[in-house]
């Protein structure tokens, strides 16, 4: 299979669109579609922080649930867009409230279509993907090997947060174990969630959140090439949001 797997999109739609562009996708029907029939892969994190988390998700959709001509799986900003849109009691906070504001600046009938897809969507894809026999695992936060393909809830909080501890950082953030470091697998882990300055390479994972909605980079891995394409963000650089691994 040929996919170009995107990091952390993260509403940001002009990088979205530049990336895709790069990598020879097509916008004339409104949505990237490759002359090649190369398909997109997405780690998830669609929404929340950028300008245009609500046209992502839309343009996810009909990629994925319309179409069938891409790979999603979500991240934990997904899930949490998942639960709010079910009604459920979510904090609004770390990125949302932009996803929520833009969501009330719609009218009632755009409200009820963004909210029907984005459920639809989330509903029908893995948590995680085992593809092209085994070879290749897109998951948002990564995976162990010895989980890959397992539905249980352990799988779930690792591939939405991490190799979590349980532990909390002095600002209030998640303590997670290196996974990375310690990986073992022959499948090739492609996953986003920890923005880094530049694709971190170690152990066949891939950690391509280059932080776009940070003022960093838009970054896509093209498989099975293996090729790092990346764009520069239009967003302000915050230079505290990004991982350095010793």
């Amino acid at each position: 299979m040929k996919i170009d797997i995107i990091g952390d999109i993260h509403g940001c739609l002009p990088e979205f669109k530049k990336l895709t562009d790069q990598l020879g996708y097509n916008w004339d029907s409104g949505i990237p579609l490759h002359p090649e029939k190369r398909v997109l892969g997405l780690v998830g994190d669609l929404t929340d922080r950028g300008p245009a988390s609500l046209q992502v998700a839309e343009i996810v959709w009909r990629l994925v649930i319309d179409q069938k001509k891409a790979y999603y799986t979500p991240g934990n900003h997904c899930n949490k867009l998942y639960r709010y849109f079910l009604g459920r009691k979510v904090q609004e906070t770390h990125g949302l409230e932009t996803t929520v504001a833009e969501y009330k600046s719609l009218t009632k009938r755009e409200q009820h279509s963004i909210r029907n897809k984005f459920i639809e969507l989330y509903e029908s894809v893995p948590l995680h993907l085992v593809l092209d026999k085994k070879k290749l695992v897109i998951a948002h936060a990564g995976i162990n090997d010895d989980l890959i393909g397992k539905p249980n809830s352990k799988v779930k909080t690792f591939v939405l947060y991490g190799d979590i501890t349980g532990e909390k950082h002095p600002d209030g953030s998640p303590v997670r174990r290196d996974w990375a470091k310690e990986y073992t697998g022959t499948a090739a882990i492609v996953y986003g969630h920890t923005p880094v300055k530049e694709p971190r390479i170690i152990n066949n994972t891939y950690n391509i959140d280059t932080g776009a909605v940070f003022g960093g980079k838009l970054t896509a891995l093209r498989y099975p090439e293996m090729e790092i394409v990346s764009v520069v963000s239009t967003m302000p650089y915050i230079e505290g949001k990004f991982k350095d691994f010793a």
